[in-house]
């Protein structure tokens, strides 16, 4: 493990305790990890900090999940950066929207414990 590569993850999410609750327990999980507080500063840090992994919230000021995800889609530079969308929001509609958009996966934070996130970070990058 010495020496070897650290994976990084970025979180957009604007509620600073959960982005801070997922950092820490991401941390100690072994990640290099980031946050941005909003969409718009989420897709300016995916092209300068390049996550293997990015978890995005959908509701959020300035650019919310749904315009983040069409900006990655747009950008060849950044096009292929895998994305699993965590949010509140449990509608099919939202679901199919993200998957549409090109997200990995959805998680449904009130479902899904931080651990129940870490397993799922980690299927979605051995894929």
């Amino acid at each position: 493990m010495e020496g070897e590569k650290k994976e990084k993850l970025l979180i957009i999410e604007d509620d600073r305790f959960i982005a801070k609750m997922y950092q820490t327990k991401l941390n100690l999980e072994g990640y290099d990890v980031e946050v941005a507080e909003n969409g718009a500063v989420g897709v300016e840090k995916i092209k300068s900090f390049e996550p293997d992994l990015v978890l995005l919230d959908i509701i959020m000021p300035e650019m919310d999940g749904f315009g983040v995800l069409e900006a990655i889609r747009d950008d060849d530079a950044i096009n292929s950066t895998p994305v699993v969308v965590m949010s509140n929001l449990a509608q099919e509609d939202h679901l199919k929207r993200a998957k549409a958009l090109g997200a990995k996966d959805y998680i449904v934070k009130s479902q899904f414990t931080p651990m129940d996130v870490v397993k799922k970070i980690q299927e979605v990058l051995a894929r």
